[in-house]
């Protein structure tokens, strides 16, 4: 059931006819607490946000959140309801966003860091953190050709 009140910031269909031919949509136990971490840690912009739905950027990727209780009519909502990991097998990976300025905002946070900011193999400096819903992140930039 939502928990809005009053009009979102643009129609639904509009937004959705608008979006880029890939984006990411999580969904979160709560959106503010979920939109304040990406802001806070990976400096997103938030396009909108309310109590059910949030539209970001994530270094250049633009993203939804969406709150459980929005999935109630959903198959996902009794595994949600549950507490179950979430994205397990999956890495959300941004290329562009600092990883030692993630790292260092990240342990300033509590946030969990997974792996420290490390330069690897495959041409990125990336750190891998753990978002408040259990996604894990690796964000990253590229490393100069040798």
């Amino acid at each position: 059931m939502k928990q809005r009140t009053g009009d979102p910031w643009m129609p639904a269909a509009r937004y959705g006819r608008e979006l880029p031919t890939f984006t990411v949509n999580l969904l979160v136990r709560d959106v503010p607490r979920a939109a304040g971490f990406y802001t806070k840690i990976f400096a997103a912009t938030i396009h909108y946000a309310d109590p059910d739905f949030a539209a970001i950027n994530v270094g250049g990727v633009e993203m939804m959140l969406h709150a459980d209780h929005t999935y109630d009519k959903h198959p996902w909502y009794a595994p949600l309801t549950r507490g179950e990991r979430r994205g397990l097998g999956a890495e959300l990976r941004v290329l562009g966003i600092d990883p030692d300025a993630v790292e260092r905002r990240a342990r300033d946070g509590g946030v969990t860091v997974i792996q420290p900011a490390t330069t690897k193999a495959h041409g990125w400096r990336e750190v891998m953190v753990e978002d408040p819903d259990g996604y894990l992140w690796a964000v990253g930039v590229p490393t100069p050709e040798k």
